[in-house]
């Protein structure tokens, strides 16, 4: 049964940025990785425009996965940043889940990389959790067009609404 239709509400969203790591960008290939990395920052400029808690997490930091892409990390330095030492779920994260909790929000803005992972496993945590989920298509990249798919259809029959960077914009 498709969920009923959710608006964005600027009052009532986080925004929430996993794994957006150097070495993990360099694996995208399922949209053109420029057209990629400006999608993930114009997110960004949207969610400081709004004025949107924004939390940031990486995992294996120290690893192939590598650091946090540096323009996230000077647009946010207030912002909470998780470095997770090994849990690929940023939800099995105490201290990422904490952090979300703190927002007090209930709408969450999602996009990260690999989609059917660092992104999905989340989001399917959260929507059981009774969180509204909006995950950024445009901002969320993988290694090719049929494992983002399945990752897509899994998260939409959970409840995920899908849109891009400037549909969110406009929503808001």
């Amino acid at each position: 049964m498709p969920k009923p239709y959710v608006k964005l509400n600027k009052d009532d969203a986080a925004v929430l940025l996993v794994d957006h790591q150097t070495g993990l960008l360099s694996l995208v290939r399922d949209i053109d990785p420029d057209k990629f990395k400006n999608n993930v920052l114009a997110l960004a400029d949207c969610a400081k425009y709004f004025n949107l808690p924004t939390i940031l997490t990486t995992s294996f930091e120290l690893g192939p996965n590598g650091p946090l892409v540096p323009e996230l990390k000077a647009m946010f330095p207030d912002s909470p940043y998780i470095a997770r030492p090994g849990q690929i779920n940023a939800w099995d994260n105490e201290e990422f889940v904490a952090a979300v909790r703190s927002t007090g929000k209930k709408q969450l803005i999602v996009a990260g990389v690999v989609t059917e992972v660092c992104v999905s496993f989340p989001v399917l945590s959260a929507l059981e959790e009774g969180y509204d989920v909006f995950v950024i298509a445009d901002a969320s990249g993988t290694f090719n067009e049929m494992t983002r798919d399945a990752a897509w259809s899994r998260m939409i029959a959970a409840g995920a609404q899908m849109m891009t960077w400037f549909g969110a914009a406009c929503e808001l």
